[in-house]
């Protein structure tokens, strides 16, 4: 069992140091919300979770500042998540550390994220004139957002969630900018843009979209809430194939962007969008 979410930085002042801290990194146990789901062995997904930090700062050694960004990859198998607000802590205490190299940094967070996440992490870092840190607004499929509908619901609600009357057999890639979540410790909102790809009988567009809306008054964390979704289309729609994938907008310098799928080692195509 990991620490309670409760004795976490996240919500209290806490102080920023800049020196190299890796215990600054705060563990939460993955499989607290799966129990609730229902998930109590073998996961029904695979997939992971992909963070983006735009604020990573070092000093080389003679002492000019470097900075990057940085793409951290979580394997959804691992027993830990790690909590926002202490991993931009940690981040920070990179600011004034002396490291010889990109490499030497590279390292560093792998070892350091590995650890506490219980499972290997992958860690790129970018140089901000790199090509692949420009917005990615290629996005492919259907945007629900224009369903003309009614709404009354901001509570997750699965029974929402229905085929289509007509049960056509069918491969569709739908997306959302309406997903809003809030943190669980602070209440503070959390915005994203939903990705939805699946195979099977066609799910009904307004009531998926008055799903997603559902989560507007739903406090948990960005991973738990994407494992809900997947799960609940799963159950509900049951589909022969599926991905969730959510691009949360950032918070501290970091935007959280989990992936979940019936197919393993697919990636999503989706990078960074507008808002983040």
């Amino acid at each position: 069992m990991g620490p309670s979410v409760l004795s976490s930085p996240l919500g209290h002042k806490t102080d920023y140091v800049s020196s190299y801290d890796p215990g600054l990194l705060f563990p939460i146990l993955r499989q607290t919300s799966r129990e609730i789901l229902g998930i109590t062995s073998a996961l029904p997904f695979f997939g992971c979770d992909i963070w983006t930090g735009y604020e990573l700062s070092w000093l080389n050694p003679s002492g000019m500042p470097q900075v990057a960004a940085a793409e951290f990859i979580f394997p959804c198998d691992s027993h830990f998540i790690i909590e926002s607000k202490s991993f931009k802590l940690y981040l920070n205490s990179f600011n004034q550390t002396v490291f010889n190299s990109y490499a030497d940094v590279t390292e560093c967070l792998k070892r350091d994220l590995s650890l506490v996440a219980g499972a290997a992490v992958n860690v790129n870092l970018q140089q901000l004139h790199e090509s692949l840190l420009l917005i990615n607004q290629v996005v492919m499929g259907v945007c629900l957002d224009g369903l003309d509908i009614t709404v009354n619901n901001y509570h997750p609600d699965p029974t929402l969630l229905t085929n289509d009357v007509n049960e056509v057999e069918l491969e569709e890639e739908l997306y959302s900018h309406l997903l809003k979540t809030n943190c669980p410790v602070t209440g503070q909102p959390d915005w994203a843009s939903l990705f939805i790809s699946y195979s099977g009988k066609k799910i009904n567009h307004e009531n998926l979209l008055r799903y997603i809306i559902s989560f507007r008054e739903h406090q948990d964390f960005h991973e738990h809430c994407v494992e809900r979704v997947f799960v609940d289309i799963l159950n509900r729609c049951k589909p022969e194939s599926l991905s969730v994938y959510a691009r949360y907008t950032r918070r501290g310098g970091l935007d959280i962007n989990p992936f979940r799928s019936t197919r393993e080692g697919e990636r999503p195509s989706v990078g960074r969008l507008l808002r983040q």
